[in-house]
């Protein structure tokens, strides 16, 4: 299994733009796969349980204890990554609902598939994986607040707080906790321990049935929104530049050595984009608008991730690597 894992892992990214690709075929064959959006949460909890029973209860210490690498991680992504996005975001129309879809996907870092890609590019992938809960739970606290600075009095008219502690539950909190209680029983109960390695291959597969259901739910609702996502386009294409950068430099600051600065490079510049949609779905009138910003940020990190896996493993750090 565990070669099958292995190779799931190391071409995981070409199934991810055949799955895109195939749900769009799908989705213009069939338009009425708009249905699947209520797939959307469930498919969401399976691909985060998976990820989060891959993250060892003893690696969840491990990371606190690291704090040099604990500060840069938080002080790439909750610092740093949102100044470069408020900068960013003043060459986007002055629409809200528009703003507010970019700053949905590129303030809330990736927890699941960059820490294979990290892995693939020679970064601490355990370490980073190690760190996702701590991630994900910020990022949800974190959210609202960058909504009320970045966009003033126009958030408190688009957001809802009800969304938000509703994901945190579901999405978070409940996957978390399913997943520690398999691990824990996996060290004492052969059986749930076989069923945890069989989980160990979700979780490409579970990414990949998430990509699906979203591009095959998204896509024939397009329609006039598909020039404002165009529009945002350059600005994930500077992201995508400059925020790899801008963690591998935290990280020197911070006197990582190289895989542990490439992991905060990887950190940096993907994104959540995934577990952000059910959250835009609940602003009102999101539709077709917030979910088209959101999904074309996904294509430009899927191929500059193939840029960052042949280019980031060149990065040095402090220390050897």
């Amino acid at each position: 299994m565990t070669a099958l894992r292995d190779l799931l892992e190391a071409r995981q990214v070409r199934i991810y733009f055949a799955t895109i690709v195939a749900a769009v075929l799908l989705s213009i064959a069939v338009p009425a796969t708009i249905v699947l959006e209520a797939g959307i949460n469930p498919a969401l909890a399976l691909m985060l349980f998976v990820t989060f029973l891959q993250v060892p209860l003893a690696d969840l210490g491990r990371a606190l204890l690291q704090i040099r690498f604990l500060g840069a991680l938080l002080a790439a992504n909750f610092i740093a990554v949102p100044l470069l996005v408020l900068g960013l975001i003043q060459f986007l129309p002055a629409d809200p609902m528009v703003r507010l879809g970019v700053l949905f996907v590129l303030l809330t870092p990736c927890i699941d598939y960059v820490v294979t890609f990290a892995h693939i590019g020679r970064a601490d992938a355990k370490l980073l994986l190690a760190s996702t809960p701590a991630l994900l739970v910020l990022q949800m606290l974190l959210l609202p607040v960058y909504f009320g600075l970045f966009l003033g009095r126009d958030a408190v008219d688009l957001i809802q707080m009800g969304p938000f502690l509703h994901a945190f539950i579901w999405l978070i909190a409940m996957p978390l906790a399913l997943a520690a209680i398999v691990q824990l029983g996996a060290t004492s109960n052969k059986e749930v321990s076989n069923i945890a390695t069989v989980l160990g291959l979700l979780p490409v597969p579970a990414t990949a049935l998430v990509l699906f259901i979203v591009f095959a739910s998204v896509v024939p609702q397009l329609g006039l929104a598909f020039g404002s996502a165009v529009r945002a386009v350059p600005v994930y294409i500077a992201f995508a530049i400059a925020a790899p950068l801008i963690g591998w430099g935290i990280g020197r600051m911070g006197a990582l050595d190289a895989p542990a600065g490439r992991a905060v490079a990887f950190s940096a510049a993907t994104r959540n984009s995934l577990v952000v949609l059910p959250l835009a779905f609940a602003v009102p009138n999101a539709m077709p608008l917030l979910p088209a910003i959101i999904v074309a940020q996904t294509v430009v990190e899927l191929v500059s991730s193939l840029i960052y896996m042949r280019l980031i493993p060149k990065l040095g750090g402090s220390g050897s690597g």
